[in-house]
């Protein structure tokens, strides 16, 4: 069998890559590919898609019975003209809704119904309510928004933290009314109401380069900012998606999405579902233990050809596929291309999914990459070019790459009709991640895979904020170390952080696979051992390995909905793991190496 990928050229943008070299070092990149917006009015490009679709489904989900419950495009435009009319019938323009919901009917709806009256939309993840405590992070958003209205998916601790949070002004909606101690109106109230020629009028008025969300980022060192975008942003992304990997990807297709609609991935897939008239099938799952079953379980059923997923989930997909040929058949029968974003792919886990891509169906599979943050909408590089190595790719239509020397590898800056005006409020923020060109500081470090081949796309080289200093003075370069260390730690270390900050030497505190052997610390010790050898200096060799017994806590901000590891959040909860980690004598549960 044959292990050429089957590329087909037609189905990407082709590479026409614009490269400039300043007297500095700085390098710039951008596609000649003119960009092609088409109506950045979102909810009117929506509406026209609906009424093309009909009765296709649009949204389906898992009822209470396992079946799958199917919204038709139809009957999804009827509930946003709705949803749109009370609002504009009940909240000012201008004032801002906070949607605290899962991916499904609510979110879909609520979302496009929010831009259509012109209120401001605020995704906030489940996870800030379900904290409990003092609900800071929900409180600052809160604080920061002034929201007129709210809307919390219907769980006790959802409706306990909203009642804490919102003051008496602030109306409810609420799919369980009764969960409340005070008015809320119910969802299919709003459901209910009838359009007016209002409806038409205010989409009309939308200004696409208003304000229309505040996206909030990982606050991965503190409270979350957030992100102002418009339209126009929303619009440019979506456009830049689709020229680049969009013909590939099959939005009008069926695809299956656990990544969060409140994160910009999940959003963006959302987005481009609805704008080509896709079916998106709501996976309950995600990559976290207890979760990911339910991924498996989808994806056993519903086959798609197209995945976008975050680098641990490709990881425990590729575990879960070794010992199920029933799962590898029915993911690989369609499959025409797979995306990764959220971090850097590890080299590893791309090889033993095309290993298995190739034992399938005799090729490999393209994959490409959504590179991108908040701040830039979603994914704005990709690999539209055949390769097998992973990377970040090349800027779409529209974006301007600005490579600016650090050591051996270059910071990347960004700007384009994609990218954000700043932060809420946090003018001080915003003129700091910015430089005086108006390039999005990104703090990522990228190299080109051929410094002679720009065309070869760039490859992730770590994070500025991952990076630490040893007692010594010695830099770690955490991004590409823990890449590295994941894989020599492989197959039973599932995810690790590497410690710490002024330390006398280096040191990891790993997860173990629920499958581990007991005496895996040993065995990770000895694996260690190897891995030094091969390394030059102390910032790369590890000296001290413990395992953690708590799995990382998304409610304590040590995981983000997308399965990325938060270093800091980790260390600074569990201070009691890092002072065994360090202590004089190592006990019980620590190795030196």
């Amino acid at each position: 069998m044959s292990e050429a990928a089957p590329f087909r050229e037609a189905e990407f943008l082709p590479v026409d890559l614009d490269v400039q070299r300043d007297g500095d070092g700085t390098i710039r990149l951008k596609s000649r590919v003119p960009l092609d917006v088409g109506d950045a009015n979102l909810p009117r490009a929506i509406a026209a898609r609906a009424l093309a679709m009909g009765d296709k489904s649009a949204v389906a989900w898992r009822g209470a019975e396992g079946e799958w419950v199917h919204l038709r495009y139809d009957q999804l435009k009827r509930e946003i003209d709705a949803a749109t009319q009370w609002l504009i019938d009940h909240v000012p323009r201008g004032r801002t809704m906070i949607l605290m919901a899962g991916n499904g009917r609510a979110a879909a709806v609520l979302t496009v119904a929010a831009w259509g009256a012109g209120v401001i939309l605020c995704p906030v993840g489940p996870a800030y309510g379900l904290a409990g405590g003092e609900l800071l992070r929900l409180r600052h958003v809160f604080a920061k928004t002034d929201p007129a209205v709210v809307f919390a998916d219907p769980h006790p601790a959802l409706a306990a933290a909203v009642a804490a949070v919102a003051g008496p002004e602030v109306t409810i909606i609420a799919a369980d009314p009764s969960l409340y101690n005070r008015d809320a109106v119910a969802l299919e109230e709003v459901l209910a109401t009838e359009p007016t020629d209002a409806v038409a009028g205010s989409i009309d008025a939308i200004d696409p380069d208003a304000v229309a969300s505040y996206m909030l980022t990982s606050g991965s060192t503190g409270l979350p900012k957030l992100v102002e975008i418009s339209l126009a942003n929303f619009a440019a992304n979506s456009a830049q998606g689709l020229m680049s990997i969009g013909r590939a990807a099959g939005w009008g297709d069926m695809m299956l999405d656990w990544l969060p609609w409140h994160h910009a991935a999940g959003a963006g897939l959302l987005r481009a579902t609805l704008l080509n008239g896709g079916t998106i099938y709501v996976d309950g799952g995600k990559p976290m233990p207890g979760l990911f079953e339910e991924s498996l379980r989808n994806m056993r059923e519903i086959p798609v050809a197209y995945v976008n997923n975050v680098p641990l989930g490709y990881a425990m997909l590729v575990d879960a596929m070794e010992q199920d040929a029933v799962l590898r058949a029915t993911y690989f029968s369609k499959l025409r291309l797979m995306l990764y974003g959220g971090a850097g792919l590890p080299q590893h886990v791309h090889d033993r999914l095309q290993q298995m891509a190739v034992a399938e169906t005799g090729h490999r599979i393209h994959m490409t990459t959504g590179y991108g943050m908040t701040e830039s909408v979603s994914g704005c590089m990709t690999i539209h070019f055949p390769t097998d190595k992973v990377g970040i790719g090349l800027p779409a239509p529209g974006l301007e790459v600005k490579l600016v020397p650090h050591d051996d590898r270059y910071e990347v800056r960004l700007r384009g009709p994609n990218v954000t005006r700043g932060y809420l409020d946090e003018p001080a923020k915003t003129a700091q991640a910015f430089d005086e060109e108006g390039y999005y500081r990104t703090g990522d470090l990228a190299v080109f895979h051929d410094d002679a081949q720009p065309e070869a796309g760039l490859a992730f080289a770590g994070r500025l904020a991952e990076e630490f200093k040893l007692s010594n003075g010695t830099w770690v370069y955490g991004g590409q170390l823990r890449e590295a260390l994941l894989k020599a730690l492989a197959p039973h270390v599932g995810e690790l952080v590497l410690c710490d900050d002024n330390r006398d030497c280096l040191g990891v505190l790993a997860w173990p696979k629920p499958d581990a052997p007991d005496d895996l610390l040993d065995l990770v010790a000895e694996q260690l051992r190897v891995f030094n050898s091969q390394q030059r200096g102390g910032s790369a060799t590890v000296r001290r390995v413990a395992l953690f017994d708590r799995p990382p806590n998304p409610g304590a901000n040590e995981m983000s909905d997308k399965g990325t590891i938060n270093r800091r959040a980790v260390l600074d909860n569990r201070p009691d793991d890092l002072e065994r980690l360090y202590a004089a004598l190592p006990g019980d549960g620590v190795r030196a190496v």
